[in-house]
């Protein structure tokens, strides 16, 4: 099984496209190496612009670049790029409707060791309360590509959040169709369905596998795109299974739960458990240390399904 960082995807993805559209401009904050844009660098050194330590510049001069026309792609760390420059992505990009894709790298608790300072667990919250951006979360290369590709052809502000470190396909290949604003449903069933979002897919996948061969069948949505939020998926989910599990590698509160729970209580009420990092600091520790303890695994997901189908 191949293992390969998104970010890597993101990468090789923009050097095949880039070569054709000279438009497609990579913009990184002394972060090209984090990004694994060194080779667009190298490859393609006229469509590259690096901009420092200084993401509030990186934003700003991104959304430029879209003003003339430009397809820019602004890379830097998830945890920076959204707490620093968070004003100027708020009026340059969204309130301006300004055609730049921002790439939060190393998002969630990828940094691992590094603690609270580089961990990224609020990101999609405040991403979320400003008007006019979408947010995106691929789970592995396959859908990573196919992101890419859409995101090339798609004239609008989005936020893509990916992790640091290599991960494993949640996909068998690439054939399936990705949409912007449209879940994919990975596992069908009627019992309980669970809903995910980029590194937590591959778990609910493999806790829907173990479950089967228990006699519980249970959905799991990929949901891909936090906003716009697939809200006819999760309806449908809430109205065919009665019960609901989100699991996020973020903090529990204004993220994939908070979203689907908006549209369930709204519409469809049903139980909805969220499954994320509780209000404190994160604790320190390598990625899957950090899955474990907050239990953003399969073994938890299976636990936390039957907990909820007895109740």
């Amino acid at each position: 099984m191949n293992k390969i960082p998104n970010r890597q995807v993101i990468c090789d993805t923009l050097i095949k496209y880039g070569k054709e559209d000279r438009d497609i401009i990579v913009v990184t904050s002394d972060s090209r190496g984090s990004a694994s844009m060194t080779d667009f660098a190298k490859t393609l050194p006229e469509q590259f612009v690096e901009v420092g330590i200084a993401e509030q510049d990186l934003v700003g001069i991104s959304a430029g670049l879209a003003t003339c026309g430009k397809k820019p792609f602004a890379a830097s760390p998830a945890c920076f790029l959204t707490m620093r420059s968070i004003e100027q992505i708020k009026v340059d990009v969204a309130y301006s409707q300004t055609n730049v894709k921002l790439i939060g790298i190393s998002g969630g608790v990828s940094y691992g060791a590094l603690g609270m300072s580089h961990h990224s667990l609020q990101d999609i919250a405040v991403m979320r309360a400003i008007p006019g951006i979408s947010i995106i979360l691929p789970a592995d290369r396959f859908e990573t590509e196919k992101m890419t590709e859409a995101l090339l052809k798609h004239d609008g502000p989005v936020y893509i959040r990916i992790g640091r470190n290599p991960v494993e396909d949640s996909y068998e290949n690439g054939n399936f169709q990705f949409e912007i604003g449209k879940a994919v449903t990975m596992r069908e069933g009627i019992d309980i369905t669970i809903i995910a979002a980029g590194e937590t897919v591959k778990p609910a996948i493999d806790a829907a596998d173990v479950l089967k061969n228990e006699g519980i069948s249970c959905r799991v949505l990929n949901m891909h795109t936090i906003k716009p939020l697939d809200e006819e998926a999760v309806i449908k989910a809430a109205e065919e299974t009665g019960h609901i599990i989100t699991i996020e590698e973020h903090s529990i509160f204004g993220g994939l739960g908070a979203a689907v729970s908006e549209v369930v209580v709204q519409t469809k009420p049903v139980p909805v458990k969220i499954i994320g990092i509780p209000d404190e600091p994160a604790i320190a520790g390598t990625g899957p240390e950090i899955f474990k303890h907050y239990g953003l695994t399969a073994e938890n997901l299976c636990k936390s399904v039957k907990e909820m189908l007895l109740k």
